[in-house]
C-alpha cells in the first residue's frame, strides 16, 4: 500500500471544479474549450482555404450556417442514444436542452453541421469537399480541445488504474442541489472509490492532434483533393474513438455487446475508407479557380462588377457592348466606313436611292 500524498503526486489530478461565478453569471470550462475549439477551427481551417486559392472571409461565412447546425446535431446524437439520461423517471426533460452541462456527440455534430456547410457552399457557388478538406485538421484539433472540457467536468474516464499517468477524480458537492454534483466543489480532495482512473480524454485529445499531424503531413505530401484530407480525418479517428471507447466505463448503451460508439465508429470508418477511394477516381486536387466565392449580391445589386471569378456552372458577368467590341471588330468598322466614304466621293449619285 501506499499513502495518499505518494499516489496525488504519481497521478494526475483533477480540477476542484468546472463553473465558476461572476455574479449570478456561471463560467463553465466546458462551454469556453467548445468555444475555444470552434474557434481554432474557424481561424486554421480559413488559413489553409485561402492557400488552396479559396476567397478570403469564405470559411467565417460558412462557419455561421455549419456551427448552430452542428451544435444541435450534436446535442441530438447525445439525447438520442443516451434518452433514459433525461425521460426516465426522476429524470428533468429539460435538461436534455442543457448543453453547457456537457453532452456532445461528434457523430452528430460532424454529420448537422455538413448539412448547414452544404446549404453555405450552394450560395456561395464552391464544392463542398474543397472546403472539408481545408476544415479537416481544424475540426479534429477542435475536438483535442474540447475534451479538455471532459476533464474539467471530471466524466468520460475509464476504469481502476495504478499506472503513473492514472487520473484522480474526487467527490465534488453541491449544497444547492445535492444530486448535481457536475456544479459542485471538489472540497477536502476526497477520491471517488474507482480513483485513480484511465484518463481516456486525455489518451483522446493526444491521439486528435496526431492524426491533425497526419492529415496535414499526408495532404501537403499527396495534395489531397476532393474530400480525401477529409476521409483521412475521419478514419484516422474513428480507429482511435474505437479502442478508446473499449476503455470507457461511463454509462452508455449497448448493441451485441459493444458500446454504440464503438459500432458506429466501425460504420464511419468503413464510409471514410470508400470515400477516399471513390474520390481519388476524380483525379488532382480542385483547381484553385473552382473555389473562388460568387461576387456579394450587394454589389451585383448595386451594378458593381465583380472581380472575382464565376464558381463552375455558373454564367459569366453582363458585360456592356463596348467592353465586347473586340480591336478586330472596331477595325472591320473602320475599314467599311472609309469603303463607304471612298465612294461617296466617286459616284455621289448612286447614293441616291431610286423612287418607286
Amino acid at each position: 500500500m501506499y499513502s495518499a500524498s505518494a499516489a496525488f503526486l504519481a497521478t494526475i489530478p483533477s480540477p476542484d471544479r468546472g463553473v465558476w461565478h461572476l455574479g449570478f453569471i456561471p463560467i463553465r470550462a466546458y462551454a469556453l474549450c467548445i468555444i475555444a475549439g470552434i474557434i481554432v477551427a474557424i481561424w486554421w481551417g480559413e488559413r489553409r482555404w485561402v492557400a488552396r486559392g479559396g476567397t478570403k472571409g469564405t470559411v467565417i461565412d460558412v462557419a455561421v450556417f455549419a456551427v448552430p447546425f452542428g451544435l444541435v446535431g450534436g446535442r441530438l446524437y447525445h439525447v438520442i442514444t443516451d434518452p433514459e439520461l433525461y425521460f426516465t423517471a426522476g429524470r428533468n426533460p429539460w435538461n436534455a436542452f442543457a448543453i453547457w452541462d456537457g453532452g456532445l456527440g461528434i457523430w452528430g455534430a460532424i454529420a448537422l453541421g455538413a448539412v448547414g456547410a452544404l446549404i453555405a457552399c450552394r450560395r456561395k457557388g464552391i464544392p463542398l469537399p474543397a472546403l472539408a478538406d481545408a476544415l479537416a485538421p481544424g475540426i479534429i484539433t477542435a475536438q483535442a480541445i474540447g475534451r479538455i472540457g471532459n476533464y474539467f467536468n471530471q466524466e468520460l474516464y475509464g476504469a481502476h488504474t495504478n499506472l503513473p499517468w492514472g487520473l484522480e477524480i474526487y467527490q465534488r458537492f453541491n449544497p444547492a442541489n445535492p444530486d448535481d454534483t457536475l456544479n459542485g466543489i471538489a472540497t477536502g480532495h476526497i477520491p471517488l472509490p474507482d480513483s485513480p482512473v484511465q484518463p481516456t480524454f486525455l489518451y483522446e485529445l493526444i491521439w486528435n492532434l496526431l492524426i491533425a499531424g497526419l492529415v496535414v503531413w499526408a495532404d501537403r505530401r499527396f495534395k489531397l483533393g476532393h474530400g480525401r484530407a477529409f476521409a483521412l480525418y475521419v478514419a484516422g479517428y474513428t480507429v482511435g474513438r474505437c479502442w478508446i471507447e473499449l476503455l470507457r466505463t461511463d454509462t452508455a448503451n449497448h448493441i451485441l455487446g459493444l458500446r454504440v460508439n464503438v459500432w458506429t465508429s466501425i460504420l464511419v470508418f468503413l464510409g471514410a475508407v470508400i470515400v477516399m477511394m471513390l474520390a481519388k477516381r476524380r483525379g488532382p486536387r480542385e483547381l484553385p479557380e473552382t473555389l473562388r466565392s460568387r461576387g456579394d449580391e450587394r454589389d451585383a445589386e448595386a451594378g458593381e462588377p465583380s472581380e472575382e471569378k464565376p464558381a463552375d456552372g455558373e454564367p459569366a458577368a453582363e458585360t456592356t457592348a463596348d467592353e465586347t467590341l473586340t480591336a478586330e471588330t472596331r477595325d472591320e468598322i473602320t475599314v467599311d466606313a472609309g469603303s463607304s466614304a471612298t465612294a461617296a466621293t466617286a459616284a455621289p449619285e448612286a447614293e441616291k436611292p431610286e423612287k418607286s
